[in-house]
């Protein structure tokens, strides 16, 4: 579980996130939504602790991101919108390492049967400098899943993926939240979020216009679509900032 309670965050005078209270529970996908400079990287850069609250808490799996940041972490797998890994290693070492780190009881076999979902088993010794964005991406959510992590936070995972392996991570990311834990997802894909989100959050300049399922949605913005409904309320909240200046 992911817990928000009056989560802010300013830079000097700039206000990033307004105070956000947010629950993230197990066992479906939470989409956050929102345009660029809506707030949802200073978000999720909060929740995995890489930036510190201005106010509020962050909690991952019951535990205070920034008292306790080891066991938050422990529990925690990412997988950023670029995938930053140590190039002079082999997929095969990374993911050794990976494991050695979340103490991965019998890694081996996990290696291997990630390896080859992916298609990289032919490319598991090669350095990982020589690997495509794509391959480093597929890396990049293996070395996520590897672990298996109580939460999962996911910032534009198809990026640079081919259409095979973007169908493959949409529906492990389903299969993964079903089976009871925690995903949350920041996309700028309206399709992606429909089909995978039970749980929707759309925000804009730091601020929470709406939350709810897909269907609750729609029905209160009368749309035919998320993509629709994420225009709506945007068209709303900047009408209403013009009427009351």
């Amino acid at each position: 579980m992911i817990e928000l309670e009056s989560y802010a965050k300013r830079y000097g005078r700039h206000t990033a996130v307004q105070p956000l209270s947010l629950t993230v529970p197990p066992g479906e996908v939470f989409a956050l939504l929102g345009p660029n400079g809506a707030g949802k990287t200073t978000t999720i850069r909060a929740i995995t602790g890489l930036t510190r609250p201005s106010a509020g808490t962050v909690r991952v799996s019951g535990f205070d991101v920034w008292r306790d940041p080891l066991r938050a972490k422990a529990s925690l797998g990412y997988i950023p919108d670029r995938p930053y890994l140590y190039a002079k290693l082999s997929a095969r070492e990374l993911l050794r390492f990976v494991a050695g780190v979340h103490k991965v009881a019998r890694p081996e076999p996990e290696i291997e049967r990630w390896l080859q979902f992916f298609g990289l088993e032919d490319f598991g010794n090669a350095l990982i400098e020589t690997f495509s964005h794509g391959m480093k991406q597929k890396l990049t959510v293996i070395a996520a899943l590897l672990p298996q992590p109580q939460v999962l936070v996911v910032d534009e995972p198809m990026v640079g993926l081919d259409p095979h392996a973007a169908r493959q991570v949409r529906e492990l990311l389903a299969d993964y939240a079903a089976r009871g834990h925690t995903v949350l997802l920041t996309t700028h894909s309206m399709p992606l979020a429909e089909a995978i989100a039970g749980t929707v959050a759309v925000l804009d300049r730091g601020r929470l216009l709406a939350l709810g399922d897909v269907a609750s949605l729609k029905a209160r913005t009368r749309a035919g679509d998320l993509e629709q409904v994420f225009f709506r309320l945007l068209e709303d909240e900047r009408a209403e900032r013009e009427r009351t200046g």
